[in-house]
C-alpha cells in the first residue's frame, strides 16, 4: 500500500501546510486583532509571535515532508492545546467547529507520527538511500 499510495502523500501534506503557513501569515499581518484575540482566553498577547514561528516553521517542514514524525506528534500537540484554550466557547458555531476540527488535526497527526511518510518527502527519499546504501 505505502509504494502505491505514495504520489497521494505530497498533496496532502501541502494541503494541511497551507493551514498552517496562511495562520502564520495572518498572525503577522493582522497582529492587533490576533493578541485581542489570544488576550480575550488569558494569552498573553506576546505569544502571537512564537505561534507564527512555530506554525511558518511546521509549514514548511510538512511541505518539504522533513522529520514528519516528531513534527506531527508537535502539531497533535498544538492542535489539542490551542483547542482547549481557544475554542472552547461552544454556544458559538465556529467555536464549536474549530474546536471539532483541531481534534480530528490532531488524530490525523497522530496517525501521521505513527506511519511516517510514505514518499514524495525528504524523510522518504532518505530511507530510501538508506536502504540502498546498506
Amino acid at each position: 500500500m505505502k509504494t502505491t499510495l505514495a504520489w497521494l502523500e505530497a498533496p496532502v501534506r501541502l494541503m494541511i501546510a497551507l493551514l498552517f503557513l496562511v495562520s502564520a501569515t495572518i498572525k503577522v499581518t493582522e497582529t492587533a486583532g490576533i493578541e485581542a484575540y489570544m488576550q480575550a482566553y488569558g494569552v498573553p498577547a506576546l505569544l502571537v509571535w512564537p505561534a507564527a514561528a512555530w506554525e511558518y516553521a511546521a509549514g514548511v517542514l510538512l511541505l518539504l515532508g522533513f522529520c514528519i514524525r516528531p513534527v506531527a506528534v508537535l502539531l497533535a500537540g498544538w492542535c489539542v492545546l490551542t483547542a482547549l484554550i481557544l475554542h472552547t466557547k461552544f454556544s458559538d458555531l465556529d467555536q464549536l467547529m474549530n474546536f471539532f476540527k483541531n481534534m480530528t488535526m490532531a488524530g490525523g497527526f497522530l496517525s501521521l507520527a505513527k506511519n511516517g511518510s510514505w514518499g514524495g518527502s525528504i524523510d522518504a527519499a532518505l530511507a530510501s538511500s538508506r536502504r540502498h546504501a546498506g
